[in-house]
């Protein structure tokens, strides 16, 4: 016979009740945690952090902006003081200098000699003829062009093929492709055709055609610098080049101003000074031996 609590003994049922709540609270009780147990405290490694100290400025090391000094044109009267200055400074330059200075005199070729036995100086190619001073004219002969720096490269035994063009703004460095006349544009890509590096420059130290003074004094060029870098006013980023030209420091005033700023570029500790071969780029196309003298046609 089957019985029924809850409805044939009460005292049956309310056993039952009581039963039902003391399960319900051992299971409320010993409910599974779902979080790991912690280790014993003997077992933990701790690492503690120290916070830097009130007032203590933690700086990050700046990467220090590239900064490629050139001079065009020698060697000339000028030359041998800026060599002297750059030299007694020990700091990288470049000079692109033109073939027919080089043998234009005694104290032209003794000045070459000069450059060639230098340490920290690269050497790169400005033309053999300087475009005689008449530039539409010669860029309107794209093949003359090639003819004309290749007469340098060769006949100065250059070791780069790093050039820049007389009277005109001109880059074809890698895929860094710039012409400031339209005009140009042939005569530069076939130099580039060639095998030739085209390296221009972000800002110049303009000097006087009558005077053949510098315009800007050493604190206002730096200054110049300074506000290029800071409004990202360069081909490259973090990378400028200076044109500078060599004959107007054949002066003791212009001289001191040369060494003067060399000198405000080294204390500023801000600027990394470099050759022009070691811009980005500027030796991967390199062809010493071969040249080609096909212009470049639209």
């Amino acid at each position: 016979m089957q019985t029924n609590y809850a409805d044939g003994d009460p005292g049956a049922a309310q056993f039952l009740t009581v039963l039902t709540l003391i399960i319900f609270l051992f299971s409320a009780c010993h409910k599974p945690s779902s979080k790991m147990p912690l280790p014993p405290a003997d077992s933990l490694t701790t690492t503690s952090v120290k916070p830097p100290h009130l007032g203590t400025v933690i700086k990050k090391k700046s990467k220090k902006k590239k900064l490629y000094i050139t001079f065009d044109d020698g060697p000339n009267k000028g030359t041998k003081n800026v060599l002297h200055i750059v030299q007694d400074e020990a700091i990288p330059v470049t000079f692109f200098v033109v073939g027919e200075h080089v043998f234009a005199s005694t104290y032209q070729q003794q000045t070459w000699d000069s450059l060639q036995m230098a340490d920290h100086i690269a050497i790169c190619n400005h033309s053999f003829s300087h475009a005689n001073q008449r530039y539409s004219q010669y860029y309107q002969q794209p093949d003359s062009v090639v003819k004309d720096f290749v007469r340098t490269h060769d006949s100065l035994h250059l070791n780069n093929t790093i050039a820049r063009t007389p009277g005109r703004n001109i880059w074809r460095v890698d895929s860094l492709q710039f012409t400031d006349l339209k005009s140009s544009k042939i005569a530069a890509d076939s130099l580039a055709n060639a095998g030739f590096v085209l390296m221009g420059w972000d800002l110049e130290w303009h000097y006087n055609p009558v005077t053949m003074g510098v315009k800007q004094s050493a604190d206002e060029m730096v200054q110049q610098i300074d506000s290029a870098f800071a409004r990202r006013q360069m081909k490259r980023e973090d990378h400028l080049v200076l044109l500078a030209h060599d004959q107007v420091y054949n002066k003791p005033d212009d001289s001191a101003q040369l060494r003067k700023f060399i000198k405000r570029l080294k204390d500023s500790g801000e600027y990394e000074l470099a050759l022009a071969t070691s811009y980005p780029g500027a030796l991967k196309r390199m062809k010493t031996d071969s040249f080609t003298t096909k212009p470049v046609t639209q």
